[in-house]
């Protein structure tokens, strides 16, 4: 089973100037992951033709799902005059049910973590997919990161696979002693590789802002996709990691 997270900055270029979601839509196609965590993506943006001839005429999560990926969930981050944008999760495979919660601590910085169950085929238990985007400051990745154990602890048994996927901002390394230390939550790149993926800017990542955490899987391998065409795509780059289901 194959995972990928993604910051696609609106749909946006790395130096926010041209709209190329339908570049990110054949890269990620090409990838052909089977669960999809997406961040800063539009669910509704009141936008001149006449400034972006290529906007699509759904959402966002609507456009780049299309026949690939079947089912999606969308939570709101952050609502404006001319619309939202926030998380969503694309799968091949259907959701059982999904939750929105609010972990803002400002009205300006709003932020949510994406909480969906889905059914896989031929497994026994049902595989938990949160898809998260945390604050810029300390003490908002703190809150947040607390409201993220609770919720796991309250609503995600020990003997069912978890996926928590997203922009964490966590360049410092402080989400580990919460998901690591205290649910036994692991990072596949700090497992595989002995650190965090450097993801921030595109253009020359050197901030570890993206991570991948299960619990329940097996592992099988992590990759950073670096280089053309990302670097190009957003001001983040992607991470992929292929779990086995043991279960």
């Amino acid at each position: 089973m194959k995972i990928l997270t993604y910051n696609i900055h609106k749909g946006f270029g790395s130096m926010s100037r041209r709209f190329i979601l339908h570049a990110i839509k054949d890269a990620l196609r090409n990838i052909d992951a089977d669960i999809v965590f997406l961040q800063e993506i539009c669910g509704e943006r009141n936008i001149s033709g006449n400034r972006f001839d290529n906007w699509p005429t759904n959402s966002q999560f609507e456009y780049l799902s299309d026949s690939i990926w079947h089912y999606y969930a969308y939570g709101k981050n952050a609502i404006y005059r001319s619309g939202h944008h926030g998380n969503a999760i694309l799968s091949k495979y259907s959701f059982i049910e999904w939750e929105n919660i609010n972990v803002s601590l400002t009205r300006i910085a709003s932020r949510s973590l994406l909480h969906g169950t889905i059914s896989l085929p031929g497994a026994i238990q049902k595989l938990h997919v949160i898809c998260v985007h945390f604050g810029l400051l300390g003490m908002e990745r703190e809150s947040q990161l607390v409201t993220l154990v609770k919720r796991i602890r309250s609503h995600v048994p020990h003997d069912e696979p978890l996926i928590v996927a997203g922009d964490f901002n966590d360049w410092l390394g402080r989400a580990e002693q919460h998901l690591n230390i205290e649910l036994g939550v692991s990072e596949v790149f700090h497992t595989l590789e002995g650190r965090h993926a450097q993801t921030f800017p595109a253009w020359l990542p050197v901030l570890r802002m993206d991570r991948i955490y299960s619990r329940g899987l097996d592992v099988v391998s992590c990759q950073k996709l670096q280089g053309a065409p990302w670097r190009k795509l957003s001001d983040h780059i992607p991470l992929l990691a292929e779990f086995r289901i043991t279960k």
